[in-house]
């Protein structure tokens, strides 16, 4: 699944892992990507954008992963926050992964590859 405010990138993400043959779910906002997570057990991966308004991605991450009521799923954080240190913010707000905008695809399907 995909969670990101900006439907250009959820089109772009989407079109790349469609040819992949990922099927793919989309949410345009944190609240809306928790509830289909917590409805659907088909989903076992989530790119999260980690800048969003409302909730951010660091809050989503912490109710997905505090509900009893969502299976545990990866998390893989894919934000434009790509200064020294933002890895490593990332994956102590719990993040299973990071991967910095604009997504290099080859280091996206390698990550996935991975969980």
């Amino acid at each position: 699944m995909i969670i990101d405010d900006d439907t250009r990138n959820i089109f772009a993400l989407s079109a790349v892992l469609k040819v992949k043959c990922f099927n793919c779910f989309t949410a345009t906002s944190a609240p809306e990507g928790i509830e289909l997570l917590r409805n659907n057990r088909q989903i076992n991966i989530v790119l999260m954008d980690m800048m969003m308004p409302d909730m951010d991605g660091y809050e989503a991450i912490k109710a997905i992963k505090s509900d009893a009521a969502i299976v545990p799923v990866p998390i893989i954080a894919v934000t434009a926050q790509a200064m020294k240190g933002d890895e490593e913010k990332v994956l102590a707000g719990g993040a299973d992964a990071y991967i910095a905008k604009p997504v290099d695809v080859d280091k996206l399907l390698k990550v996935l590859s991975e969980f």
